[in-house]
Formats: structure tokens, sequence, C-alpha cells
């Protein structure tokens, strides 16, 4: 049977929102959590829920046309409590020229879905070539909350040897850092102070299979962080693994 051609951006967004939509009272799944009231003093309406939360993991889905002939599509992911129940949805907005010509190095859009389909987080990555030799070509990674609402962005910082970025508010001050190693087969990244005495989290790539980790370049991260951790920040903590995942673990078909 012939593989499907990959969807629009408009339907691959239109999927992951109706993948989202609540389901009527007599149709609960326990893999949907529905999310706290909003109204959180302070709080970016949507992101009520990352105040309850310390940990994350983000699943990407495995695509059928990439696995089977390498074609690159956008990527979507499902991001689970640690309960495995699905408390956001994120897809990649991008063309196709982008994601076949490009690869990992590739500009990106990603939109990150609540429960109820009402996008509530946007990640903006823009095209930078990517060398550790050449330290004017960094990466950089914008998040928004609610969209058009910067709140944070990482930015990665310049080392001949080990991969370090710099997690910082919407004026760009420094707030957190993120160190390596990163290795082909695990991620151990710590998450530091910025004075780097004390860890508060890690980000750690999750093993997927070894079909999956051959036949397509799909991966899972978990994420720890303080529980009383700005939502904000936590919002750029999911964005700094999208960032982490395509720079280290994306592959070129």
């Amino acid at each position: 049977m012939a593989a499907e051609l990959p969807n629009t951006i408009e339907e691959e967004v239109e999927e992951m929102r109706a993948r989202a939509a609540p389901n009527p009272p007599t149709q609960v799944h326990m893999n949907m959590y529905a999310v706290p009231s909003p109204g959180i003093p302070g709080c970016p309406p949507g992101l009520e829920y990352l105040t309850q939360v310390d940990q994350l993991l983000i699943k990407q889905k495995v695509e059928l046309v990439e696995a089977l002939v390498g074609f690159e599509s956008n990527n979507k992911y499902e991001v689970r409590n640690a309960m495995g129940q699905n408390v956001f949805y994120a897809v990649e907005e991008n063309d196709c020229l982008n994601r076949q010509c490009c690869g990992p190095q590739r500009p990106f859009t990603i939109r990150v879905l609540d429960n109820f389909g009402h996008e509530i987080i946007t990640i903006n990555r823009p095209l930078k070539c990517m060398s550790c030799f050449f330290p004017c070509c960094l990466q950089e990674l914008e998040v928004q909350s609610p969209p058009g609402n910067t709140v944070g962005y990482v930015i990665q910082q310049w080392h001949p040897f080990f991969p370090k970025f710099m997690v910082a508010n919407e004026h760009h001050e420094p707030v957190l850092k993120i160190h390596g190693p990163f290795c082909g087969w695990s991620c151990l990244p710590d998450i530091l102070t910025m004075d780097e005495v004390n860890k508060i989290g890690k980000i750690s790539k999750q093993w997927t299979g070894l079909l999956r980790e051959a036949f397509s370049d799909s991966d899972n991260f978990g994420i720890q962080f303080p529980l009383d951790l700005d939502v904000r920040m936590k919002a750029v903590m999911i964005g700094a693994c999208f960032l982490i995942d395509f720079m280290f673990f994306e592959t070129t078909n």
C-alpha cells in the first residue's frame, strides 16, 4: 500500500486541534487531563496546569512516511505528565522546502495546544547555520505565551566541546543555564542556577526502542524542574527540549 503524502500545515494543525478537543463526559479517556480553571494571578492563560507539575515527558509521534521512505515531515509531539496523561499537544509548522533542504538546521514554528485545542505556547526558531567552530552562528529560540507575548528565550553559549545554553526572560535577562554533556545515544544536560552552583533540574533523552531509533528520528524527552519555578520559565524549558532535539538528535534522511 502506498504511503500517504504529508498533510499541509493547516491540516496538521487542525488534526492536532481535533485530537486535543475534549470528549463528551460519557467518553472520558484516562490519558487526557483536564486543565485547571484559568485565573491564577500572574500566570499566562493556558499555563495554569504548569503550576502543579515538576516534570514532563515530551513524546514525539512516529511518522509512517518518514520511517518508510525518509521523507522529512513536520514533527508532532504529545506532552504528558508523570502519570502518562496528555496535557499538551505540539505540532511543527514548516514548509516542504525547509524540511528537505535544511534538515535539522531548519527554522520552525511549533504551536503548543492544550486539551481544548487552544494554542497556548508558540515557539519560534530562526534559520542559523550550526557550527561549534563559528560562534557567530549560535542558535536561539523564542517562546511566546500567549501567542504574540514573548516570555523567554533559549540562547546557545559558545563552547568548543560541550553544548551550553542560557535561559533568559522576555528582556533577555539571564535566568538559568543548561549544560551538557550530550552524546549520540543519550542526553543528560543539567539545569543550573546562573552561578552554576546549584543543579535544579535536568533534561533527559528517553530510549524509544530499537526500530524507532533505526528507522525514524522520533525522540522522547523528560524534563525535571522545581515545582515553584515560574511557569514562564517552565514553558521556555519545553522550548529548550525542542531546540536540543533538533540540534543533536534529528537526522538528515
